[in-house]
C-alpha cells in the first residue's frame, strides 16, 4: 500500500511540474519547440527568423530568410533589428545553448512571441 501511495505521489508531483513549466514558458511569451515545428511555422506563417551565431558560423550555412543578430549583441541591435515586439521570433544557433540565453534576453527586453528551435546541428531541412 505504502509503495502504491509514493509512486501514485511522485507522478502527480511530475505532472504538476510538467503543467507549471509550460505556463511559465507561456506566460513570459518564451516557447521551446523542435526543428519540425519551427519549419512549419517558416512555412506557413509571417514571421522573423534570428541567428543568434556569430557572423563566421552564419556566412558558412544558415536558414534561408535568417536575420544575423550575435547573442553578444541583441541588447544593442534587437530593437533596430526587430522593431515590433509582438511579431514572432524564431531563434536558433549552433546547439541551443546561445538561443535560449537569448530568448530569454529579448523576453525581458519586451518580445512577447519568442520560439526557440535549439542548434542548427538539429536542423534537418535545407540551409542557405
Amino acid at each position: 500500500m505504502k509503495k502504491t501511495t509514493i509512486v501514485f505521489l511522485l507522478v502527480l508531483l511530475l505532472l504538476l511540474v510538467g503543467c507549471s513549466r509550460s505556463s511559465i514558458e507561456e506566460e513570459s511569451g518564451y516557447k521551446k519547440i523542435s526543428a519540425e515545428e519551427a519549419k512549419e511555422m517558416i512555412d506557413t506563417e509571417d514571421l522573423v527568423i534570428l541567428d543568434v551565431r556569430t557572423k563566421e558560423e552564419y556566412d558558412q550555412a544558415h536558414i534561408e530568410g535568417a536575420i544575423l543578430i550575435p547573442d553578444y549583441q541583441l541588447k544593442e541591435q534587437a530593437e533596430s533589428k526587430l522593431p515590433n515586439k509582438e511579431e514572432k521570433i524564431l531563434l536558433y544557433c549552433r546547439s541551443g545553448n546561445r538561443s535560449e540565453s537569448a530568448a530569454k534576453i529579448l523576453i525581458e527586453m519586451g518580445y512577447s512571441k519568442v520560439y526557440d528551435f535549439g542548434g542548427i546541428i538539429d536542423w534537418p531541412y535545407e540551409l542557405k
